[in-house]
């Protein structure tokens, strides 16, 4: 019988090593510097968005174990792990929570899919909502036209490659790293990594976490002032190459690009309640494609002045 629910508490320094880990200097993480956020409606830190989506890599995969999911990932080659979730209201620390994870359903297809529902909530208050999804091919961003290998591997760090709107922003991938971050996600850590067991698999979500370290870098690059204009997200939809994920080891290079999905000229003043969406990449050496995302913001003053 598949579990229905999981109840969790964060607390601060689960997000301190969450943003640490994965380099998230957004302000409303921070402990101490939330207080400097114009209107800030939240009254404390909040929990990130990717810590979130670890708890629910990890959810969906106890699941899978224990109703025997990976035959039916297998037979079909369901090789793409998608996540597309909406975030309705935020997670604090001390606060109890709890995660739903309905029953997997597999749709046939050109694109065959196996889908999980994942519904988090504080309280009777959702959080966030949507589903985590085994794909034959990318269900986002699948028709990528990226900037050749070599360019992206020979640019520097924090720069615009030449000819694109794209912003590239370079990791390299850390065992130690992607351990704190399953920690301040509340995974156990001994499933990924564990040096007497022989184990070492990078977690799905762990690189993606790294997007908002790019974003934030981007907009630093912008003069974007966080203090008067923060940005919160509102969706992310992520697509994942397990196989490329497979490969990856530590100390390899990340290249991170991303760019408006609409061209809008950022140097002209745009409206606080406007909403901001990128396209993400996640790139290996050759130009292999590890992830794709599309991640939606919107001004924090949006929100205020809708409520």
């Amino acid at each position: 019988m598949d579990i229905s629910a999981q109840a969790f508490i964060f607390e601060q320094i689960h997000i301190e090593i969450a943003r640490n880990a994965s380099d998230d200097f957004n302000l409303f993480h921070d402990k101490n510097k939330w207080q400097q956020i114009h209107r800030n409606p939240f009254e404390g830190p909040i929990v990130l968005g990717f810590q979130l989506e670890a708890l629910i890599e990890r959810e969906v995969e106890i699941r899978r174990r224990s109703q025997e999911e990976r035959a039916i990932i297998d037979q079909y080659k369901l090789q793409f792990s998608n996540y597309e979730l909406t975030f309705a209201s935020v997670i604090k620390p001390h606060c109890e929570a709890c995660i739903e994870v309905k029953p997997a359903r597999l749709k046939l297809a050109e694109n065959t899919t196996l889908s999980r529902r994942i519904c988090i909530k504080t309280g009777q208050k959702i959080a966030l909502i949507g589903y985590k999804k085994e794909s034959q091919s990318p269900l986002y961003l699948a028709e990528a036209r990226l900037p050749l290998a070599q360019v992206i591997e020979s640019a520097a760090d924090r720069s615009y490659l030449a000819d694109t709107n794209f912003f590239l922003k370079r990791k390299f991938m850390n065992t130690s790293n992607a351990k704190n971050f399953l920690t301040g996600s509340l995974v156990e850590q001994a499933d990924y990594f564990d040096e007497l067991e022989d184990i070492a698999q990078f977690p799905e979500t762990f690189p993606c976490s790294l997007i908002s370290n790019a974003l934030l870098e981007r907009a630093m690059h912008w003069g974007h002032n966080f203090e008067r204009n923060p940005m919160i997200y509102t969706s992310h939809k992520i697509c994942i190459d397990r196989r490329a994920l497979n490969t990856l080891h530590s100390n390899d290079a990340l290249h991170i690009l991303v760019q408006p999905r609409h061209q809008e000229n950022e140097e002209a003043q745009t409206p606080e309640s406007a909403p901001h969406s990128y396209e993400c990449y996640g790139i290996l050496k050759d130009g292999v494609i590890l992830f794709r995302a599309i991640i939606d913001l919107i001004p924090l003053a949006a929100i205020i002045n809708h409520n």
